[in-house]
């Protein structure tokens, strides 16, 4: 009869052998969904049981969940209907940065056969912020002799959307000397230059506060402002000029602070104070911006410790000033050049508490790794020890399966610590270590065995009922319910011996009793089996006074051990036979020989006396 222990087990041989076949059918290709940012948290994405062809509660009885790098929850699956909720507001400038596109690549993983979909949702910005100034103010210094259609350069508004929703004009409040022009870069962002369309006169007026307005293309349209100060100043008919328009230059993402970045450099052919000329940071925030230039060398310095995963390029723009207020202009391209700071990083998606022993290539645990570096500095190879057995296979992109080489056994060892090693490829090496504990559950596997090969055990007639005669003992190597021993009597080989009326065996413990007197001129021989696998008791007369006929079996002089029955009292037997009880027994090999009863030999008499003699023993136990 199979247990209900054996089904389960059956049921977990079948499951892991399917996991490892459906671990290569996850689709290469993605399943794509796209929505707006900002959208409310709870609402409805997709429906994954329609687009994945699966049926309807399969989500549930496989144990799907979502997975995301870092095990961020972005999404919640409702596995009864299927749908994909979003767990909360999705904002794409916090998740994707100035990026154009923004996509999130997601998993669904089936654990109950392991199975992998890949997913992908796009989101699409709306006009959720505004064009904005870094400073609430500028200053140009505008000689007056200045021709008409000279061009002056304006700080550029930020506006952290993308395409029509980020800015697409500017604007300056209405006045008769300037307009603005908005150009494209070559990146597709705008920028605004001041062109003069009427002579100043610093006599009539010596300054100008005028409005920037900077507009972005969602509808309705948002914007941003600043002020625009001009100072007319006296003749400066030469502007600073630098040496190169562009400068390009690699930085390692871990150089110290104050390290040199790069040193520009800028002339004027004017005299004294119009010649002089001062370097400053032209776009971008002081605060925020993690160089410093030096305002006389021209020296650009490192003053925030940079980061490769965080920014890999900037485009730093500086101006050169004379004193008269001329300036001119450059662009530094820097690069942020990665090392490898960032160790491997592990996500346990599955671990199995336990695992059977005997079953071929278990699936233990799956899980991912990933490296936010780049080149061979986020390349990774796992590994765990070498005299384990266990091995690790890749499945889906850096999904990767812990399973057993080959069947455990409990008996030889019940528990495994596994050290899962992540290395990257980069130099220094880095790497991560994960250890995870494997338990190996019992199946029965193993038979009992009894302490000895055989027991000899004595008795005398005429013994008081329940009488303990002896013990038998077995042992079984398995666990738990496993190795629990129940002890019973088999049917002797003769039915017409009634044993259960002569011989009893408590199941817990082994012990044996007579449960009535035994006679033995009526009781020569009988067989019982005790059932732990599978054993043979034979009870033998013997005579008192020395050795047996044909040598079976010897009974000693004097006094009984305590533990038979002495019905006179004396240490004697009261009559001058007694009963021998031997059991033997092997030890799990399930083969056994199987003893017969045995008659002494008695002294001789006739034919006749020898049917009388035996047709007493029947009669006495009530055979027919």
């Amino acid at each position: 009869m199979e247990t209900a222990p054996s089904k389960t087990l059956q049921k977990r041989q079948v499951i892991f052998l399917a996991v490892l076949l459906l671990l290569w059918e996850a689709g290469s290709e993605a399943i794509r969904y796209s929505m707006p940012e900002e959208t409310e948290s709870g609402s409805f994405v997709a429906n994954l049981s329609r687009d994945l062809g699966l049926r309807v509660g399969e989500l549930a009885a496989r144990g799907a969940r979502i997975h995301y790098k870092g095990n961020k929850q972005l999404f919640q699956l409702d596995k009864t209907t299927g749908n994909l909720l979003l767990y909360e507001k999705l904002d794409r400038e916090g998740l994707c940065g100035a990026t154009d596109t923004c996509i999130l690549h997601f998993q669904l993983l089936l654990e109950n056969p392991v199975q992998f979909f890949q997913a992908e949702l796009q989101l699409t910005d709306i006009n959720d912020h505004s064009p904005e100034f870094l400073e609430r103010e500028m200053l140009l210094k505008i000689p007056e002799n200045v021709q008409r259609g000279t061009v002056f350069s304006l700080k550029t508004a930020q506006d952290f959307d993308i395409g029509s929703n980020t800015i697409q004009n500017y604007t300056i409040s209405t006045n008769s000397h300037f307009h603005v022009v908005t150009h494209n870069r070559g990146d597709g962002r705008k920028y605004p230059e001041l062109v003069l369309e009427k002579a100043l006169d610093r006599e009539e007026q010596p300054e100008l506060r005028l409005t920037l307005t900077a507009l972005d293309g969602g509808a309705p349209p948002r914007s941003g402002t600043t002020t625009v100060h001009i100072e007319v100043v006296d003749i400066n008919d030469n502007a600073p000029e630098f040496l190169q328009s562009l400068y390009e230059v690699e930085i390692p993402e871990n150089s110290p602070l104050n390290s040199l970045v790069v040193v520009v450099s800028a002339r004027d052919l004017d005299a004294g104070t119009n010649g002089n000329v001062a370097y400053a940071l032209f776009q971008g925030d002081e605060v925020t911006q993690p160089f410093v230039i030096d305002k006389v060398t021209g020296e650009i310095r490192l003053k925030k410790a940079l980061d490769f995963e965080v920014t890999r390029y900037y485009n730093v723009e500086i101006a050169a000033t004379d004193g008269g207020g001329l300036s001119g202009k450059c662009t530094v391209a820097i690069e942020v050049v990665d090392v490898n700071d960032n160790a491997p990083e592990l996500t346990m998606s599955t671990l199995t508490s336990s695992t059977p022993e005997n079953f071929p290539e278990t699936v233990v645990a799956v899980f991912s790794v990933s490296d936010p570096d780049s080149g061979d500095n986020g390349r990774m190879v796992c590994a765990i020890q070498n005299d384990l057995p266990f091995l690790l296979k890749p499945t889906f992109k850096n999904f990767y399966t812990l399973v057993t080489e080959r069947p455990l056994d409990r008996e030889s060892k019940a528990e495994y610590n596994i050290t899962i090693t992540v290395t990257d490829m980069g130099t220094p090496r880095l790497k991560t270590q994960h250890n995870i504990t494997v338990l190996v559950s019992d199946v029965n596997d193993n038979a009992p065995a009894f302490t000895q090969a055989s027991y000899t055990l004595r008795v005398r007639e005429n013994n008081s009922p329940a009488l303990h005669i002896g013990t038998v003992s077995a042992t079984d190597t398995d666990a738990g319910a496993n190795a629990q021993v129940t002890y019973s009597l088999l049917p002797p080989a003769d039915p017409h011996v009634p044993l259960a009326s002569l011989v009893s065996i408590n199941a817990d413990n082994g012990h044996l009793f007579a449960l009535r007197s035994l006679d033995y001129e009526a009781l020569r021989a009988f067989e019982f089996r005790v059932g732990a696998w599978l054993v043979f008791v034979v009870v033998r007369r013997c005579g008192r006074g020395g050795a047996a006929r044909a040598g079976r079996c010897s009974v000693p002089e004097g006094p009984f051990p305590g533990h038979l029955v002495d019905v006179s009292g004396t240490g004697t037997l009261s009559h001058s036979y007694q009963y021998q009880v031997r059991l033997t027994g092997g030890s799990g090999l399930n083969e056994f020989k199987f003893l017969k009863p045995a008659l002494p030999n008695l002294p001789t008499r006739g034919a006749g006396e020898e049917i009388e003699a035996n047709a007493t023993f029947r009669n006495s136990f009530g055979f027919n």
